[in-house]
């Protein structure tokens, strides 16, 4: 159990410092303070010297700890699988290409096509993602690892609404109330999917089947 704990300290750690560098009053302060880009150099610095121990400590320590669940690899789990990170991806795909009003760096703030399905494509397609892989991934060491990622995403996109709706101004108040936080719930979605270029399904599509192709010789069984 210790890999276990070690990765929930360090996913705490990862994500209690994001959230709080983005707190307007600490983030205003350290600005003043620092300068714009020492600041955004400090954000990084800090990210990243959690999240590699992270990577690490879970690489190390993959499927250890007690088994929490165990499902059937049968052909209902993987075709569930692989439709889901079909999706997952196209929303990551989506989300590169278009980027969200809620992000740092806001994209355009038109409710239409992926931000329809959801206003926060990379979060909700990194979600997805670990959900998927908690499926067949019971063990302590996994769930700690993927379900981390579930939490961060949702708690992230929360805090940048907030942080938006606090300071963006009512164009993106209309936005956050013209589209859904969780994927597929807003009454437009069906509306949204078909707005998706064909050229994002499928580079979504794609990118899902060269990741399963190497999955084993990049990050393992």
């Amino acid at each position: 159990m210790g890999a276990t704990i070690a990765i929930v300290l360090l996913w705490i750690g990862f994500g209690g410092s994001h959230i709080a560098l983005s707190i307007l009053s600490i983030r205003d302060r350290l600005v003043r303070r620092l300068g714009e880009w020492p600041f955004r150099g400090l954000y990084s610095f800090v990210s990243l010297a959690l999240f590699v121990p992270l990577v690490r400590v879970y690489a190390a320590h993959k499927h250890a700890g007690p088994q929490l669940w165990l499902l059937p690899h049968g052909v209902a789990l993987l075709l569930l699988m692989y439709v889901g990170m079909a999706v997952a991806f196209t929303l990551l795909v989506a989300s590169l290409l278009r980027p969200s009003p809620a992000a740092v760096v806001p994209g355009d703030a038109t409710p239409k096509g992926v931000f329809r399905i959801t206003r926060h494509p990379l979060f909700m397609g990194i979600a997805l993602f670990a959900l998927l892989h908690l499926l067949p991934n019971g063990r302590a060491a996994d769930v700690a690892f993927f379900g981390g990622f579930v939490v961060f995403v949702l708690l992230g996109g929360w805090h940048q609404d907030q942080r938006k709706l606090a300071t963006a101004g009512p164009r993106f108040r209309q936005f956050y109330e013209a589209t859904p936080f969780l994927p597929f719930t807003g009454t437009a979605t069906l509306e949204g999917v078909r707005e998706m270029s064909p050229i994002v399904i499928a580079a979504g599509v794609v990118l899902a089947v060269v990741v399963r192709y190497f999955h084993a010789s990049l990050f393992g069984p």
